[in-house]
């Protein structure tokens, strides 16, 4: 099975010299925040983003504070509020891309996802973003197969379509692994898949797979984006694979195609 997370993951860090939106970015920046409201989401991003992203702190010192970013965070959308019938028109009209291959843009996540779904492969994401977001950009790329599993926060809508909150239980960075697993028993019904590719941007990635029951083989590979020779140590510490600055899912692929081959 494949375990991911989705923002700068399966979706790209850079585009055209600048930051590719993430999810949260997608809803923050689009028409359908006040420019008070974009403002406030911008301050938010500001002063925890640099915590989140802080080799120095340890994962304790910032769960409480990444809690607390994306708490405020959701209560700001509330507060816009954003109706359901408007996702589709903000993922289409925002610059989203997932990764591509080095020789056709769409070549990259369309052969990954292709990929897993031809060889009935378990893909799980599991994501700190908006998971209605993120599972529209998935649609509109044509590649949101039976075989795709989301977890992430998904906003709840009243009888005319507004928001009125984020479902729980809040999923951010650092808080990946069994605790908001609870229920879903999604692993439990994969127990003969003990071989897993994870792949992440994040040290808080590397728990993804601690609901899986019985892990035999595990790969992970790590996107370090970011911060690179500061980070650098503490990835290659803790990925198998570190790719530094790669837009691209080529590695990734040309792994999936060596074992599905086979």
């Amino acid at each position: 099975q494949v375990i991911s997370d989705f923002d700068m993951t399966l979706s790209r860090f850079g585009c055209n010299g600048r930051r590719c939106p993430t999810s949260h970015n997608i809803l923050d920046t689009s028409r359908v925040i006040s420019e008070d409201g974009k403002r406030k989401l911008k301050d938010l991003l500001h002063y925890y983003y640099p915590i989140e992203i802080d080799p120095n702190r340890t994962l304790e010192e910032k769960r409480p504070l990444m809690v607390e970013w994306w708490t405020k965070a959701h209560e700001l959308l509330v507060q816009q509020k954003i109706h359901k019938g408007d996702i589709a028109q903000i993922v289409r009209e925002s610059e989203a891309m997932l990764r591509y291959g080095h020789e056709m843009w769409w070549d990259g996540f369309k052969e990954f996802f292709d990929q897993l779904h031809k060889n009935n492969v378990p893909l799980f994401i599991f994501s700190a973003g908006i998971g209605d977001i993120l599972e529209e950009i998935i649609r509109q790329a044509n590649v949101f197969y039976s075989n795709v599993n989301v977890v992430s926060n998904y906003m709840d809508f009243n009888d005319d379509g507004v928001l009125t909150h984020f479902k729980g239980p809040l999923i951010h960075t650092y808080n990946k692994n069994n605790t908001v697993l609870q229920g879903t028993g999604y692993f439990q019904q994969l127990s003969t898949r003990t071989s897993i590719i994870l792949l992440g941007d994040s040290m808080g990635d590397l728990t993804m797979a601690d609901g899986v029951p019985s892990v035999e083989n595990i790969l992970k590979i790590g996107f370090l984006n970011d911060k690179v020779e500061e980070r650098r140590g503490k990835y290659l510490d803790s990925f198998d694979i570190v790719l530094e600055s790669d837009e691209t899912l080529d590695v990734v692929n040309g792994i999936l195609r060596h074992i599905l081959t086979e």
